[in-house]
């Protein structure tokens, strides 16, 4: 074992004591230890003993501009000797005033109302009871279920989870979880190109059937994040919003991992031309600096809500952060950066070029099965057989192994399964991309080689 600091020993050996780490078996643990991070600077993480780690990830996708950023920090300090935190019930305060300005500028023109919360989940639990409550309360009382897509991650708390389609997540939940209707999505990877059709006419059938008892249909719009970066077209997004425009089914687009930027446009939504009746936006919002969740909605979607307060239609829904001042000033900042600096311009330049790298760089290795992108997100599909696109068994564990590996070589680059993916900072230079490109060859050249001399 690589001999640690004094002070990193001790933060791991704590950790290990008392810490319950999210989405791991912490039996792995004892044997690749947590890595113990003291500082971000733009793209790199600085461990307690002294290593750099590049983070092509961006720290669950939500680092938008890079760690310390120097004016986002600059804000939240400025903001924490004004105005910490406030009630958000019956008060309301410049900050979140100035959000809901920018806010209003940017998102798919026709969402005009603003509900805060503070991360992904729980948007999506406030959207989904939104959506049920809307329907109820203009008399569609049949309209119970909701629809989402095969391979669909919404997040992780039980109505979450319900409107998911990830057994990993969800299985042993099912008994506590709402039973709703599940559409097939498009696997544009191990399927012709005809495929997005055959499920368009599932799609069609699903509404035929169930439209009437539909309250909502929930989406990841075009990439399907947590189901292994799967990528669908617009055109098959368009198609399930006239579905439901059809049906008279609210649409939910779950923009949580693919808002500000992230696929080449503001929203995932924009790709299509679309304005969802509700929308949820996380992660990026703050560029990773503080919780902060938002439910944007149509104003149609408000006034079935608004009444005299005897009629009981109020949204009665809240979480103690919500419009959080702190949060609030984050998020104006990251937005100014991204319109002044025009980001995400410049970052889909960066893809073309990442895109272009990767394809050359790694066309030598016969498992690379794929190598997909959408905006500055690229991921790398690894199979046993490129012909019939089998996967690697589950037990070697192989993209586990690459996520370790590349960590000790310093570029903390997770897996969905055997799926690596490149999710950085949208400023990212392309120095640190060759840096990242280089290492994630090498460390999966090296691990499929070690499989291969079992």
């Amino acid at each position: 074992m690589t001999s640690l600091s004094k002070e990193a020993r001790e933060l791991i050996d704590f950790d290990l004591k008392h810490i319950w780490h999210p989405a791991a078996q912490m039996k792995d643990y004892e044997t690749f230890e947590p890595v113990p991070v003291v500082r971000g600077d733009g793209c790199y993480l600085y461990t307690a003993d002294g290593r750099k780690i590049l983070d092509i990830v961006s720290s669950w996708w939500c680092n938008l501009l890079g760690h310390c950023n120097t004016e986002i920090s600059d804000a939240i300090s400025k903001q924490a000797h004004t105005l910490e935190h406030v009630i958000f019930a019956n008060i309301t305060h410049p900050y979140a005033i100035e959000l809901t300005k920018e806010l209003l500028s940017v998102v798919p023109k026709g969402l005009v109302r603003f509900n805060y919360a503070d991360n992904g989940s729980s948007a999506v639990e406030m959207a989904l009871k939104m959506a049920f409550q809307y329907q109820m309360q203009i008399g569609n009382t049949n309209r119970t279920k909701f629809a989402c897509l095969s391979e669909g991650y919404h997040g992780e708390t039980i109505g979450a989870l319900s409107v998911g389609s990830m057994d990993l997540y969800s299985l042993m939940y099912k008994p506590m979880m709402m039973e709703n209707i599940h559409i097939e999505a498009p696997d544009m990877f191990r399927h012709k190109e005809d495929y997005p059709e055959k499920c368009l006419e599932n799609a069609k059938k699903v509404f035929k059937e169930h439209g009437h008892e539909l309250c909502a249909l929930i989406v990841e719009p075009l990439l399907q994040g947590a189901g292994g970066m799967r990528i669908y077209p617009k055109e098959y997004l368009k198609a399930l919003y006239d579905l439901c425009q059809e049906y008279g089914v609210l649409f939910i687009a779950d923009e949580i991992a693919t808002g500000f930027g992230r696929t080449g446009k503001w929203f995932a939504c924009d790709h299509a031309g679309i304005t969802p009746d509700i929308m949820c936006l996380s992660k990026a919002i703050t560029g990773g600096y503080m919780p902060m969740s938002v439910v944007c909605t149509t104003e149609r979607v408000y006034q079935a809500f608004y009444d005299d307060y005897s009629k009981n239609k109020a949204f009665v829904h809240s979480h103690t952060y919500a419009g959080n001042p702190l949060a609030c000033a984050a998020a104006v900042t990251v937005i100014r950066i991204l319109k002044r600096d025009k980001i995400i311009d410049k970052a889909n330049e960066t893809a073309l070029w990442l895109t272009d790298e990767l394809t050359k760089k790694f066309s030598d290795i016969e498992n690379v099965g794929e190598i997909r992108h959408i905006g500055l997100i690229h991921a790398i599909e690894l199979v046993k057989d490129k012909s019939t696109l089998n996967p690697f068994p589950s037990s070697e564990r192989l993209g586990y192994r690459i996520y370790q590996d590349a960590l000790k070589e310093g570029l903390l680059l997770r897996c969905i399964g055997d799926i690596l993916y490149f999710n950085p900072p949208l400023n990212i230079s392309r120095e640190d991309l060759s840096k990242a490109i280089d290492i994630t060859y090498k460390v999966i050249k090296r691990n499929l080689e070690q499989i291969e001399t079992k």
